[in-house]
């Protein structure tokens, strides 16, 4: 199984001058795939980095459906992508069941588009989509069952709990519409993240995503990098 990162972890370190070598390093820990937050700025530099490095890109963030959709999904055919992700809404925007439908509906108008191109649409949720309560469930719930089946699902694992969440019970709920995970190793999981992907009978693929405030958050991608590759293989068999 190929274990990808999402870019966003490393963020202060792919300007310009910079993604060649951040690109490099990445795939030095043994990450095969990196998750753009970004695919519109600079497409033709992310290309070439990839290129240059081997790593692929088959999934990306991006606000799709507040972008120019034509221009996203353009730049995500130039660099290979096949998965458009939507990464956040506000909170306040799913607080009701109509607002929930709202963005449903908004996602489901781009599902046809991007199929055109080949290319899915999903969606990667926070920790507010489970702990806010529309009709009695959890908002993620609510959305889920209305969005289009073939919208594909990103979990983030760390935010689910964050938002009250039974990550381990929530997975197999989720079924194969679970195509991604959003996992991270530093001991702050509620949940044992091995098996979470190890229930994931539907992955493609796990990013790892780390956040560092303050200092060098390589040490810690390079930990988790060796975490999950160490313990892919047994998963994937």
């Amino acid at each position: 199984m190929s274990l990808g990162i999402q870019l966003y972890s490393v963020r202060d370190d792919i300007g310009q001058d910079a993604l060649g070598g951040t690109l490099a390093r990445l795939a030095g820990y043994g990450f095969t795939h990196v998750e753009p937050y970004d695919i519109l700025s600079d497409t033709a530099g992310l290309r070439a980095g990839l290129d240059a490095t081997g790593l692929t890109a088959a999934t990306a963030h991006a606000k799709i459906t507040e972008l120019d959709r034509d221009a996203v999904l353009d730049a995500a055919e130039s660099l290979g992508i096949g998965t458009v992700i939507v990464p956040f809404v506000p909170p306040a925007s799913i607080a009701d069941h109509d607002g929930v439908l709202a963005l449903a509906d908004a996602i489901n108008a781009v599902v046809p588009l991007a199929a055109e191109r080949g290319i899915r649409i999903g969606y990667h949720n926070h920790d507010f989509e489970f702990s806010q309560r529309v009709d009695g469930r959890t908002a993620y719930d609510v959305l889920v069952d209305a969005l289009d089946p073939a919208v594909v699902l990103e979990l983030d694992t760390y935010w689910a709990a964050v938002g009250g969440e039974d990550v381990l019970g929530l997975i197999p709920r989720l079924g194969d519409r679970l195509r991604f995970l959003h996992v991270k190793e530093d001991g702050t999981n509620p949940f044992d993240v091995t098996a979470a992907i190890a229930a994931s009978r539907s992955l493609e693929l796990p990013v790892v995503e780390v956040v560092v405030h303050e200092g060098d958050v390589f040490p810690l991608v390079e930990r988790n990098a060796a975490f999950f590759s160490e313990r892919l293989p047994a998963v994937d068999a």
